[in-house]
């Protein structure tokens, strides 16, 4: 039986990465506008990416045509 290829999503290829050891990586979201309401400790912490976990961190892995 041939093995079919799967096309990346191009849209979660630009939002979320993998690291070297496997997690699923995704930015911090509320960063775009309003941010003169918000504290710079909170600014300066949607800087910093965060792991996705769980079955959401399995369906991305599908849809880069990993697994």
């Amino acid at each position: 039986m041939k093995k079919i290829k799967v096309k990346t999503r191009k849209g979660v290829a630009r939002r979320f990465h993998i690291t070297g050891s496997g997690k699923v990586m995704r930015r911090i979201q509320n960063r775009r506008h309003l941010r003169r309401n918000k504290s710079k400790k909170a600014i300066r912490n949607y800087r910093i990416p965060v792991e996705v976990k769980g079955p959401y961190a399995k369906k991305i892995r599908r849809m880069l045509g990993l697994n």
